[in-house]
């Protein structure tokens, strides 16, 4: 575990520290005072004539000012600052429960906000070799075990405060004792020290059972279709039974270690005390008579401090089940571990001329070039299309734009400024985005087409919803706008999605706009009516095309042909046909699978 996280986080907080060790030793100090106090207020209640003139000097200070109270009232008197003490041990107490809890929740909200801002900033390469459903435990369950750990160090500073108050109340009253005690009482703590590292083990079990647990079924939840098309669901429901039943088992365990530190210390506890009190008769055989009040108030002072060692071990074993959460949470907070866009300063207001890929290269950590000496250039207001065979770049490239990641060679400018100089956020809010997977909240298609321009007029609204196609749909469904759509809109079909995705790009109202295979999974019909609204969207505006139906492209200003990461034609549909190369062989190719004839130099005139 990672002492030196906690002290970080911790120092974020020094006034809620200050304030809870203050609390903390207040109420220590309340507690042991009021303790001293309690023997010779009981043995004077029951009639008993005590020589305070003997007493130690800490138990002479507090009984002093009372002398100056007339006789009849200075039991009184000594009673009643008992009872206004422990009220503000009590007070102190619940002071300091509550300051307790404060700092540790606001740490856990301060984590989980850390954690967040880090996911939604760091690049998506992460995410791409990340789980889902570990990112999940992450920034769920070990963030909270992470709380834990916190609470329980928070914990050990308190009950150590308090012991050191008592302890020092012990020295102040008899420092033999004291020192027999000091070589007495770590028994309890040796003896638990087993059962201690024992729930270090368990907590890293657990947290290695909760991670497998979160990250499967997000994955059979997100796969659910292939589940049941395979027929999977006992194989399934199996695996996860193993799971449950193994964390049981675990989650069992650590508490049967857990219950066994309680007894543990209260045995040790009675035999250091025990042990003290032989010690006692030994040494003050002759005394015991006079040393009544000491000897008692002693015994008293330390029976109160027990509880509060075995206090001490029961936060060290909450400390230790927890501790591979920290590790788990610090290394998700790291910074150096992760690459993150370097963001410009540049604002994007638009461009004049052309965008540019010049002499572009990328490839994706630790793998081969994926884009070779890419040349390419898109004017304002026209077409580029990008097509070949899968795996040839089309997407990669196309995800530069919006810098989803950065070339590792070259550049693309825009108006001859690099990319890089623009503020991302002010770019990526001038480009539209639509590709085949389609995603939708599982939300309103009112939340689903405004995502990210909440303050649209209604008019301005069903605008959009017409230019896209969609208002027929949409106004079939009883609820309209306001319909739910389910997790990635599972209620629609894939052109409605598409075509809701259409309606929320126009809606941005983008420069730029990048389409990615956006027909290629749509039946006629839907292609048809998607292929229309991707017209109306890419009227008059600098459009990048990933097709994979040649068919849809063939207005396209120029067309680029991509093979393994490289560029091997560029023009019109028409000068390409005429080449009679690579493109022309992917045209003739696919309008032959669907059963045409063609002569693709005939169907130009």
């Amino acid at each position: 575990m990672s002492s030196k996280m906690i002290r970080e986080i911790i120092a974020h907080y020094p006034v809620q520290i200050v304030l809870n060790i203050v609390l903390g030793f207040s109420g220590a100090l309340f507690n042991g005072v009021g303790t001293t106090l309690l023997v010779p207020v009981l043995l004077s209640f029951l009639g008993q004539e005590i020589a305070f003139q003997n007493a130690p000097p800490l138990i002479q200070s507090l009984i002093t000012p009372f002398h100056a109270l007339p006789s009849q009232y200075q039991l009184a008197g000594m009673a009643g600052v008992i009872v206004v003490i422990i009220l503000l041990k009590n007070l102190a107490t619940y002071a300091s429960a509550l300051a307790s809890s404060a700092l540790s929740r606001a740490i856990t909200a301060d984590l989980q906000e850390q954690g967040l801002r880090l996911l939604l900033e760091v690049d998506l390469d992460f995410f791409a070799k990340a789980k889902a459903g570990d990112l999940m435990n992450r920034l769920g369950g070990e963030m909270s075990r992470t709380s834990t750990t916190i609470s329980a160090a928070i914990g050990i500073v308190i009950t150590a405060i308090t012991i050191l108050v008592f302890v020092g109340i012990l020295l102040a009253i008899s420092c033999q004792l004291t020192l027999a005690a000091t070589f007495l009482l770590p028994i309890s703590t040796f003896a638990s020290q087993h059962l201690i590292s024992r729930s270090k083990e368990l907590g890293k079990q657990i947290t290695q059972i909760s991670q497998h647990y979160s990250g499967g079924l997000i994955e059979v939840f997100s796969g659910i279709r292939l589940v049941k098309a395979t027929g999977n669901e006992l194989v399934e429901y199996q695996r996860f039974q193993q799971l449950i039943r193994d964390r049981e088992r675990v989650e069992f365990q650590t508490r049967v270690v857990s219950a066994m530190i309680a007894p543990i210390n209260e045995t040790t506890n009675i035999v250091v005390l025990f042990s003290l009190i032989l010690l006692c008769r030994f040494l003050f055989a002759d005394q015991l008579g006079t040393l009544l009040v000491d000897f008692l108030t002693y015994l008293l002072v330390l029976s109160r401090l027990l509880p509060f060692i075995a206090q001490l071990n029961g936060f060290r074993s909450s400390l230790a089940r927890s501790a591979a959460s920290v590790d788990i949470v610090q290394d998700l907070l790291r910074r150096d571990n992760k690459s993150f866009m370097v963001n410009g300063s540049r604002p994007y207001q638009g461009f004049q001329q052309d965008i540019r890929f010049e002499h572009l290269s990328f490839a994706y950590p630790d793998t081969e070039l994926v884009l070779r000496e890419i040349d390419l250039s898109l004017p304002k207001g026209t077409t580029l299309a990008l097509v070949g065979a899968s795996g040839a770049g089309k997407s990669t490239l196309a995800d530069l734009l919006p810098r989803f990641y950065d070339p590792i060679e070259g550049k693309i400018t825009i108006d001859g400024v690099d990319l890089r100089e623009f503020e991302i956020k002010s770019v990526r809010q001038a480009m539209g985005i639509v590709s085949q997977d389609t995603f939708l909240f599982n939300d309103s298609l009112r939340n689903n087409i405004t995502y990210g321009c909440p303050t649209v007029t209604e008019s301005a609204l069903l605008d959009v919803v017409r230019r896209a196609n969609a208002h027929e749909f949409i106004e079939r469904l009883p609820r309209g706008l306001e319909t739910l759509i389910g997790d990635r809109g599972v209620m629609l079909s894939g052109g409605q999605r598409q075509r809701i995705a259409i309606a929320r790009a126009l809606l941005r109202n983008p420069d730029i706009l990048i389409l990615d295979e956006a027909t290629s999974a749509l039946d006629t019909v839907s292609e048809r009516l998607v292929q229309q609204a991707l017209d109306e969207l890419s009227r008059e505006r600098t459009t990048l095309v990933i097709a994979h139906r040649l068919s849809t492209i063939q207005k396209a200003d120029q067309i680029a042909v991509m093979e393994k990461g490289r560029v091997v034609e560029r023009g019109t549909h028409a000068e390409l046909l005429k080449q009679n190369g690579a493109y022309s062989r992917l045209y003739s190719m696919q309008f032959a699978e669907q059963g045409i004839p063609l002569n693709p130099i005939a169907n130009l005139s």
